[in-house]
């Protein structure tokens, strides 16, 4: 039984760190520790960004596990974004505009809306496309778009602000924060590393005893939870069941009239092509994305057991099994992205097509084979020592739920999770048997595949390029 006064760890300070943190403390757990290698939110997190989409959902009893539990999660997040003083500030309500450009991506559409026709209008013109928002906004001939609008339950979330918020509000109410190298965990300490002799009743015993920070720390707790996003299959086997994925974004510089006139719009979203939502209110950059299935970073086994990254000696996805992707941080973006940004702009917004990007980078979030949380306890710790949560693979919609995870994360802690979620979220590597590392995974743009990074040849150069 987990005791307000007992000892938790949180290794992560990102997204779903940060709401874990947040909702301990506001329910009395008056001892509770944050580990991140970075300042908090890290260069790496998705969260750590201008704004994220936002969708509102309500709760379906009459469906599937997986179906009950993320419907659960949605109406949860929902509820907290629209009426919790911490997050409340962040969201913007602005509706969304959905749209495709192809035949099976304009179906997919149709059967995203299923059943909701009426919340949605059509839109189906460049006339109707650019009528979505102020004059002058979108000044692009929309060819071949068809899509639909939403005025209400849909708009942005400021993402860094957010996450910000949630930290210093923990903060107040006394969670510590540990960053750099003070809280860089490099190492988990398990049974079976701690303990010169282990007897043959514990030999397959991998309870967590603590771990290591890379000062040379060794942090130990009653609890720990693992929430450290794509960094996580760093620290632990997984079995395939996560696949560190990057997206790409870049921002344009507005001028003030420009950010007056792109204020409160709502978001502009093809699914093939790319989004776009208002200008940072703070700077006047304007955030777009081109939309794609991802990049990965994979590592190869090496003919001697090691490892390969890089694709070093020719190892290919069409030759080697891949282990695994490997995050890094970069603030660039490939320059076939910048091609896709530069080409979504032409076709919405050709006014700003050649302006020069201000900013860009790579974020990352980790997908599981099914984009379900993987929210569960560690299954190879002995019996009756339950005592390492894991909280991972956001799978590129992990901040919108960002609210509702702390609030799931303390249900399991204390013992009151639902049956269903419970195995909606459960650890199941039975679902990553030869995982297909290039698997879309239902998302579209880039020509429907998966990219690797080791194939990039030329980043741009927008001011400094630098690796974090």
């Amino acid at each position: 039984m987990l005791l307000n006064d007992n000892s938790i760890l949180i290794v992560g300070g990102g997204t779903w760190g940060c709401s874990i943190a947040l909702e301990l403390a506001r329910n009395g757990y008056s001892n509770v520790t944050v580990l991140d290698g970075e300042e908090v939110p890290s260069s790496i997190s998705a969260g750590n960004d201008l704004n994220k989409i936002m969708e509102e959902g309500s709760q379906s009893e009459d469906d599937t596990d997986a179906a009950y539990a993320w419907n659960r999660l949605h109406a949860l997040c929902t509820k907290t974004w629209l009426e919790d003083p911490i997050y409340k500030p962040f969201y913007h309500r602005t509706g969304y505009v959905m749209a495709a450009s192809s035949d099976p991506a304009f179906a997919a559409l149709l059967g995203d809306i299923k059943g909701h026709e009426d919340e949605y209008r059509h839109v189906g013109t460049a006339e109707e496309f650019r009528g979505t928002m102020p004059k002058g906004v979108l000044t692009g001939d929309f060819e071949g778009w068809r899509g639909f609008a939403k005025q209400t339950g849909a708009g942005w979330v400021y993402a860094k602000g957010a996450i910000i918020a949630a930290k210093q509000e923990a903060e107040k109410l006394g969670v510590r924060f540990l960053t750099g190298k003070k809280g860089e965990v490099v190492e988990l300490l398990f049974s079976e590393d701690t303990q010169a002799e282990i007897s043959s009743t514990e030999k397959d015993d991998k309870s967590l005893k603590a771990v290591k920070t890379s000062d040379g720390t060794v942090h130990r707790a009653h609890t720990t939870i693992l929430a450290n996003g794509a960094n996580a299959d760093l620290l632990l086997d997984f079995q395939s069941q996560l696949r560190p994925t990057a997206w790409t974004l870049a921002h344009i510089q507005m001028t003030p009239s420009e950010a007056q006139l792109y204020k409160n719009l709502p978001v502009l979203f093809n699914i093939e092509k790319g989004f776009f939502m208002e200008p940072s209110a703070e700077t006047h950059e304007l955030k777009i994305c081109d939309e794609h299935p991802g990049y990965i970073h994979p590592v190869y086994p090496s003919d001697n057991g090691g490892i390969l990254e890089d694709g070093k000696q020719g190892i290919g996805h069409d030759s080697g099994r891949i282990l695994g992707s490997i995050p890094f941080a970069r603030h660039q973006i490939p320059i076939e992205s910048e091609a896709r940004v530069r080409s979504f702009l032409r076709e919405t917004m050709p006014h700003l097509a050649e302006r020069k990007f201000s900013f860009a980078r790579i974020c990352w979030d980790a997908d599981t084979p099914d984009r379900m949380p993987l929210i569960d306890w560690y299954p190879r710790s002995r019996p009756g020592k339950r005592n390492f949560l894991l909280a991972v693979g956001g799978s590129g919609h992990g901040f919108k739920i960002m609210p509702a995870i702390g609030q799931v994360v303390l249900e399991f802690l204390e013992g009151r999770v639902d049956e269903r979620t419970r195995r909606a979220f459960r650890w199941r590597p039975e679902t990553a048997v030869n995982r297909n590392w290039w698997d879309v995974q239902d998302r579209w743009g880039a020509d429907g595949k998966v990219m690797d990074f080791n194939n990039v040849k030329e980043w741009t150069n927008i001011g400094e390029s630098r690796y974090e």
